[in-house]
């Protein structure tokens, strides 16, 4: 039966971008109705196939399905439906601060050796600078092969808006990661100062003696295993936080906004697959990490930070994700946690993108659309 859901719905969304094609290509001119229709009942199958097997994943696709559906096919209603995405952000962002201070202080001082910790954060660290930079390098030859932004003309009210934006010297870089007042760097969800204040207070935790370590430790312990309880809770909200997440964004924005900027995101996509093909699975390879059990593993975690933006809302699940696939509880809680702020591979890449497809808008002028890369300069200076 399940399966008989999932081919009915490839049926369906066929017949429905078939039929849209045609009545596009004026071929087979059919009613907006017929197709809107059609498109609905592919989304009615897979969300039959989600109720059958009882996947949390596959109702979080259904969500962003049915939510660029919705604001597509009604747009004006679908403005307001950001609550339901802001609403469940917040709830995950309110379990990251207590989740990696349990997880943390169990990990670290439950084992009293720091020893071991060094060494988790020295690999890691070089393991994130590594990557990341990796990351980078191909952003940059994927934009210089692509020539994404060459001939992109802006607007004259926006090349000439200024934005405010203050840079930060690698002392600011440095200094705030360390927290000068922890509720405020709960507050402001300042995850790097949360690790860092988590492991200090671990470290000065082993040097306490054992009568009065061990009532911290149970503490600890208790509160991480609730706040993954907190999580399941608010995983089950999910579907309905990116249905309302998506809605807002395909509704506010259109999905012709993607249109002027396609050759952009194909770069960054292509980009991203050479970069996980070529780079993250042969390390994955090379630790010798079951490759189908792993993917299990992570698609929950990727398909809610591809439909919400936000990274942040994938940390409570993924950690939760790693655990159940064997990785010790301390070690989660420290790398996972210091990725989120040293180890952007995805930002790296598309900084790269962004940089050089936004110096091309700038810099090349009408006159000269059919300038080069190389000639940028010359024609800034025109």
């Amino acid at each position: 039966m399940k399966n008989k859901f999932l081919a009915a719905a490839a049926v369906v969304a066929t017949i429905a971008v078939a039929a849209s094609l045609l009545a596009g290509a004026q071929i087979l001119p059919l009613p907006a109705l017929v197709s809107t229709l059609l498109r609905w009942l592919a989304i009615f199958f897979i969300a039959a196939y989600a109720t059958s097997r009882r996947s949390l994943t596959t109702w979080i696709l259904v969500g962003l399905l049915a939510g660029a559906e919705f604001g597509h096919d009604w747009p004006s209603v679908a403005v307001n439906l950001q609550v339901l995405g802001t609403i469940f952000l917040r709830l995950i962002k309110v379990i990251i601060a207590p989740l990696l201070f349990g997880v943390l202080v169990v990990g670290i001082a439950g084992h009293s050796d720091l020893k071991k910790v060094g060494r988790l954060g020295i690999k890691s660290l070089i393991y994130f600078e590594v990557v990341s930079t990796l990351a980078m390098l191909i952003g940059y030859a994927a934009i210089h092969i692509s020539r994404a932004g060459e001939g992109v003309h802006l607007p004259a009210a926006s090349a000439a808006q200024s934005l405010n934006v203050s840079p930060h010297t690698a002392t600011q870089l440095i200094t705030d990661i360390f927290p000068e007042n922890i509720a405020k760097s709960v507050a402001e969800g300042q995850t790097l100062q949360i690790v860092v204040f988590s492991v200090l207070f671990a470290m000065a935790l082993i040097l306490v003696p054992d009568s009065k370590r061990r009532p911290m430790l149970i503490f600890a312990e208790s509160l991480s295993e609730t706040m993954f309880k907190f999580t399941n809770l608010v995983m089950y909200a999910a579907p309905l936080g990116v249905f309302g997440a998506v809605s807002y964004t395909v509704g506010h924005l259109g999905l012709g906004v993607l249109l002027p900027l396609l050759k952009l995101l194909a770069t960054m996509y292509v980009a991203l697959a050479f970069f996980i093909v070529c780079v993250l699975l042969p390390i994955v390879m090379w630790a010798s990490i079951p490759l189908k059990l792993f993917f299990r593993s992570i698609v929950e975690p990727v398909t809610l930070g591809f439909a919400t933006a936000s990274s942040e809302a994938t940390l409570p699940s993924a950690m939760e994700r790693m655990e159940e696939f064997g990785v010790p509880r301390q070690i989660v809680g420290f790398v996972l946690p210091a990725g989120y702020s040293f180890n952007m591979d995805g930002a790296s890449l598309y900084q790269s993108l962004a940089l050089f497809f936004c110096c091309a808008g700038r810099w090349i002028a009408p006159q000269h659309r059919s300038a080069s890369f190389d000639d940028s300069d010359a024609a800034d200076q025109q």
